[in-house]
């Protein structure tokens, strides 16, 4: 077998026989398009990188378990890992299967985590079989690009942040072992946070312990001395900002704080990774959510205050760690290398304009029903006697439409007050009775319902239920969609129900087509940043791509919109609306992420 260009011993870490630092940012591939790839990791190692981290996304490749994994295109890893061997960067693969990332459901497919009594993340084997089939199909872009093949991949994770999860150190070894038999030769390494609890569950003494926090490294390092002394010291991913969730206020953190923290880790020895050194975009409906007492649903940009911000720019924070970095390195500062100067420019933008939004051809109900009818005529409309969870019809994404009639208790001369209750509601739930708007609900108050008026007659009850994004992180990773605990009125069930799948990271022409519309016309192609000031909710498509989910309660108000994405011409903009249309799109020369936290974000104990 080959030997890992990586080693250590005595606490030192080396590649061959040299003693190394790892100096790396993250950049995920399925966050920035393919176009920008070799733009972005050329910034990565002008801010003195010698490394570049990417997770692997299982769901981004592979949605349905009847597709075999996608590598092509804007999926292809490969292609990803060879820009960064040509730009001279080693390459860290973090392959999960579970990666957190605050991504959809970790990374999972639904398929999977919809699996009845499934334990993830353990040895049962209706986990570990598809999982080793995956491997099966995404080790392969890996083995022939490691450093023993003359490749760029210097190590690969074994799972991730498992500390946090499980204390399975069975299922940690058949995850290493899972890879190693495929052909991974590079040096393995476990990640976990910087305390003993997260080592408990995660580590297991023969797999290089890294860890990851965006605080008090100083203190894990000391934990790192006691637990694993013969290890050196990585923290594989140092949060350097961080992510926002729908309803919150946008995170900061200063870069010379984030700079200092990784002083303190780089003077003792230790090599750091910026995670993120580019966050890019949650583009389509890839974001994830964290789980609180309620969903807490991640915003579609992940920015994350990163180095490298959304759009490519060069930030304080960059220059701050760029000085940390090269300082490690034993630069100089008058020796430091330049830095491009087309790095240094600001990417083009397009001028700010207002465009009419012309209105969807029907309004969103009676879209909705049309849908649902021509199921139904079909044979395409699940019927079933309760509410179908969004697992049961094979769905990922999205939205999933209900219709069932029911009887509202009262009489025509008596109306009386009932509630429509829907316990267990993941996530979000528009109501109308009749045709007419009710309310809406979430999973917090899903079971208290909504109060209506009953007339002891028989109505139309018609609910839409959006999936937010499915939770990354913690013990409700997996979680089911849908209307889970049926229907309520007042006590009583209501039974027979039909389905419509509305997906639209599945839209093709047909469906765009009787969205509403904007269109603009561009001479060369740039950035925009792009808003529907007085528009509630919804998702927006830039010439047919679905850039991903707005909503009014922020804190993001602008989507990036990246050059590629924009073509010579006429360019449209399609809309799905939820609620109101303000009836406008704009088109704004710099990106609004909201109100900035007053707390800065520091560190994240996840216990």
């Amino acid at each position: 077998m080959p030997t890992p260009i990586l080693s250590y011993r005595d606490a030192r870490l080396f590649k061959g026989d040299r003693e190394h630092r790892i100096l790396a940012g993250a950049i995920h591939y399925f966050r920035v398009h393919p176009d920008l790839w070799e733009d972005r990791l050329t910034r990565l190692k002008a801010m003195g990188a010698n490394t570049v981290d990417t997770y692997v996304a299982w769901n981004f490749h592979q949605e349905r378990r009847e597709d075999a994994p996608d590598f092509s295109g804007w999926r292809d890893l490969g292609r990803f890992i060879d820009l960064a061997g040509e730009l001279g960067l080693d390459v860290i693969v973090r392959p999960g299967p579970y990666i957190c990332a605050e991504w959809d459901n970790g990374g999972f497919p639904s398929w999977l985590t919809g699996t009845p009594d499934i334990m993830l993340r353990s040895t049962d084997p209706r986990f570990t079989g598809p999982v080793g089939e995956w491997l099966d199909h995404l080790v392969p872009a890996i083995t022939g690009r490691q450093a023993a093949q003359g490749g760029p991949v210097v190590a690969v994770q074994v799972e991730n942040e498992y500390g946090s999860y499980g204390d399975s150190a069975e299922y940690i070894r058949w995850s290493a072992e899972a890879l190693r038999e495929r052909g991974i030769t590079e040096l393995l390494f476990t990640a976990d946070g910087g305390s003993d609890y997260y080592l408990d569950g995660g580590a297991v003494p023969e797999i290089w312990a890294t860890a990851t926090l965006g605080s008090r490294g100083d203190e894990a390092i000391e934990v790192w001395k006691r637990r694993r002394p013969s290890e050196p010291f990585f923290n594989v991913e140092f949060w350097g900002g961080w992510f926002d969730h729908w309803g919150e206020a946008h995170h900061v953190r200063p870069g010379s704080e984030a700079a200092a923290e990784i002083r303190k880790m780089l003077d003792a020895g230790g090599s750091v990774c910026v995670y993120m050194a580019h966050g890019g975009t949650n583009f389509g409906l890839g974001a994830g959510a964290n789980e609180d007492g309620g969903i807490q649903p991640t915003v579609t940009s992940y920015d994350s205050d990163a180095p490298i911000a959304e759009n490519g720019t060069l930030t304080e924070k960059f220059h701050a760690i760029r000085a940390e970095f090269l300082r490690a390195e034993g630069f100089l500062e008058d020796e430091w290398p330049a830095i491009p100067a087309a790095l240094l420019e600001a990417a083009p933008v397009l001028p700010a304009s207002t465009l009419e939004l012309a209105p969807a051809r029907l309004p969103l109900l009676d879209s909705l029903r049309a849908g649902l009818d021509a199921a139904v005529a079909a044979g395409e409309h699940h019927p079933s006697e309760r509410p179908l969870s969004f697992e049961e019809v094979g769905q990922h994404h999205g939205l999933l439409f209900h219709r069932a009639t029911a009887v509202l208790p009262g009489r025509e001369d008596a109306p009386q007050e009932c509630l429509i209750k829907l316990p267990d509601l993941h996530d979000r739930a528009q109501l109308w009775v009749d045709g007419e708007p009710v309310g809406i609900l979430d999973d917090k108050t899903g079971a208290a319902g909504l109060a209506v008026q009953g007339h002891g007659r028989e109505v139309v009850l018609e609910i839409l239920v959006e999936n937010l994004g499915r939770i990354n992180y913690g013990p409700h990773t997996g979680q089911r969609k849908g209307l889970l605990g049926g229907v309520l009125v007042n006590q009583r069930f209501t039974l027979g129900w039909e389905h419509l799948v509305v997906d639209p990271s599945r839209f093709g022409e047909d469906e765009l087509a009787d969205l509403a519309l904007a269109t603009f016309d561009v001479e060369t192609p740039a950035d925009t940043y792009l808003a529907l000031p007085g528009s509630t909710k919804g998702f927006v498509w830039v010439n047919g791509f679905l850039l991903g989910r707005y909503w009014e309660i922020g804190p993001q108000e602008t989507l990036y919109v990246p050059a590629p994405l924009v073509k010579s011409g006429r360019n449209t903009v399609r809309v799905l609306e939820l609620g109101v249309s303000g009836g406008a799109v704009e088109l704004r020369e710099e990106p609004q992420l909201g109100a900035v936290s007053v707390d800065v974000i520091t560190e994240a104990d996840l216990a």
